[in-house]
């Protein structure tokens, strides 16, 4: 849906992706040490994940701002990428770990095509269940418009009369 041919936007997913990544990392980190009992380095790389997802949402706010961000919008941005997610790149990811002979890696990508996919058509769900609704309420309000035109025709006509 960008223009992924602008190397601005290319470099601006890359650096969205970049920091989104950091702000898992570091509050993986932080289990780590939390594990080991080190609560304060815990604590610093929790504050520091913070960080990187205001970072990333700078970078969100630069790739999306140009569109109208309605919620058809933002199912249909989502759709768009789990089907990618399940259609494209976790199979690549499962067929290149399947020649290295990392099984550990063919059965994490096999979870996370299943996923994708259920993440995928939840959001299709959504997306037909709000075009529906809208459909319904667009009846609704036909009806509302004819009868208060027929309201305002019959007070215009007792004027007139």
């Amino acid at each position: 849906m960008h223009n992924t041919k602008s190397p601005t936007i290319r470099n601006l997913e890359a650096a969205f992706a970049g920091e989104s990544m950091a702000h898992i990392k570091y509050l993986w980190f932080a289990r780590q040490c939390r594990a080991a009992g080190d609560e304060a380095t815990a604590r610093v790389f929790e504050n520091t994940a913070a960080q990187e997802m205001l970072h990333a949402f700078g970078h969100a706010e630069l790739l999306f701002a140009g569109e109208t961000m309605t919620p058809v919008k933002c199912l249909e941005y989502a759709i768009e990428g789990e089907t990618h997610e399940y259609t494209e790149m976790y199979p690549r990811f499962r067929h290149e770990a399947t020649i290295e002979g990392n099984t550990a890696a063919v059965d994490e990508m096999d979870e996370q095509i299943a996923e994708s996919k259920e993440h995928a058509e939840t959001f299709k769900a959504v997306l037909d269940k709000a075009a529906r609704r809208f459909a319904a309420l667009a009846g609704v309000e036909e009806k509302h418009a004819r009868h208060y035109q027929a309201q305002k025709d019959a007070i215009a006509a007792r004027a007139a009369g």
